[in-house]
């Protein structure tokens, strides 16, 4: 049986080294104010189901790599939603309702999202518009129905559901709760973002404000990578991290960004497996931080996802076995892609005293696609 590494499938499709990096701690918190931030982590934290998620160590992978130390967020565990999106959205409804009966919220979503706006509004008693693509599976439109979410299917992208969500509210009268920003519309996404830090609040605590030498965060439209970024600027005490980005090699709209100097658009001309990450802007609020703070990006293809899933359910990369969705791997599939191209990796610093962190940013929130990569995934292993 080949090992990990022997296996001929991990692979990255396009490297950048970001010429414009220069991490500023201020100008970082000065595009996601840290009274938002604290104010976040107040209100999440109190949250009566609240809990730090677990930190993992993926060990199996680490003595095969020859890292110090693997870190893997587990958001599997996440409330019910079993994605970090869970702590953006339903804060954000919060501070939008101020206490009102009578709104009504909308957003635009690949699933997860929009399944924490939801749980928001429900919880406060508001009715909730959902706008999903074509793509978007049946399981995850349910999920948001069993919320008591009025789940609207537009036809074609992401960016099609979005400029949807965006008319329909206009001409109702609705607040729009998204987690991508553009002109004129940049406090909402800000305060889903703050949401996020906390989760770097929680990995700090985990290690004991341990020095983490490396940070692989995924990308759809940033807000989680500027989020962790900025986390990072705000409770690290130790030496800043390398910043590498993750994404789709058919929506590597960060990249293209990164390597233009200026937000730049990406035309998806094929989905994606990682259907959340499947974006082909990037949000103006995490490029203000992003374009300055991500040391590298990179884009992988799908090939990876289902196997990795795979291995992630036997344990054959940690003790424990993980349950995790398509989008929680690419940080595994860059490390290990990056691994076996000695070039990037040297780029990079990655050596025997690396400590890194991976994001599991979703777990079980697809039951649908869950079992069809599993099964995909286990006849490669």
């Amino acid at each position: 049986m080949k090992t990990i590494i022997e296996k001929n499938i991990w692979s990255i499709s396009s490297f950048l080294h970001n010429n414009n990096y220069n991490f500023n701690k201020e100008e970082i918190l000065k595009n996601l104010p840290e009274n938002f931030i604290d104010e976040a982590i107040h209100y999440i934290s109190g949250w009566e189901s609240y809990s730090p998620t677990p930190l993992l160590r993926l060990n199996k992978l680490k003595n095969e790599l020859g890292y110090k130390e693997i870190y893997y967020k587990d958001e599997d565990k996440r409330f019910k939603l079993r994605s970090f999106k869970a702590l953006g959205g339903a804060f954000a409804v919060n501070k939008i309702a101020n206490n009102k009966k009578d709104v009504i919220v909308a957003t635009a979503t690949a699933g997860n999202h929009g399944r924490s706006v939801a749980w928001g509004a429900q919880r406060l008693g508001l009715k909730c518009k959902i706008f999903i693509s074509e793509f978007v599976s049946e399981s995850r439109a349910e999920a948001m129905k069993k919320l008591n979410a009025e789940v609207i299917r537009v036809k074609g992208n992401y960016n099609s559901s979005l400029k949807e969500c965006i008319k329909q509210s206009n001409k109702n009268n609705w607040e729009i709760v998204q987690d991508v920003s553009w002109e004129g519309y940049k406090d909402v996404p800000k305060l889903i973002m703050s949401g996020y830090t906390i989760m770097v609040k929680e990995i700090l605590d985990q290690v004991n404000n341990d020095e983490i030498t490396h940070v692989f965060l995924q990308a759809g439209v940033g807000g989680l990578a500027a989020a962790m970024i900025a986390g990072f600027a705000k409770f690290s005490n130790k030496k800043i991290p390398k910043f590498i980005i993750v994404e789709p090699e058919n929506a590597g709209c960060v990249f293209k960004s990164i390597e233009n100097n200026r937000p730049t658009t990406v035309e998806i001309k094929k989905e994606t497996i990682m259907g959340g990450m499947s974006c082909g802007d990037v949000s103006t609020v995490a490029w203000d931080i992003l374009k300055n703070s991500a040391n590298n990006c990179l884009t992988i293809p799908d090939d990876a996802i289902s196997m990795t899933v795979a291995m992630l359910s036997k344990g054959q990369l940690s003790e424990e076995k993980i349950i995790a969705g398509e989008c929680a791997v690419p940080g595994i599939i860059a490390l290990i892609s990056l691994f076996k191209n000695k070039d990037y990796s040297n780029k990079l610093d990655l050596n025997a005293n690396s400590k890194i962190l991976l994001f599991g940013c979703e777990g079980l929130t697809d039951n649908e696609m869950y079992k069809k990569l599993l099964e995909e995934g286990l006849s490669k292993i």
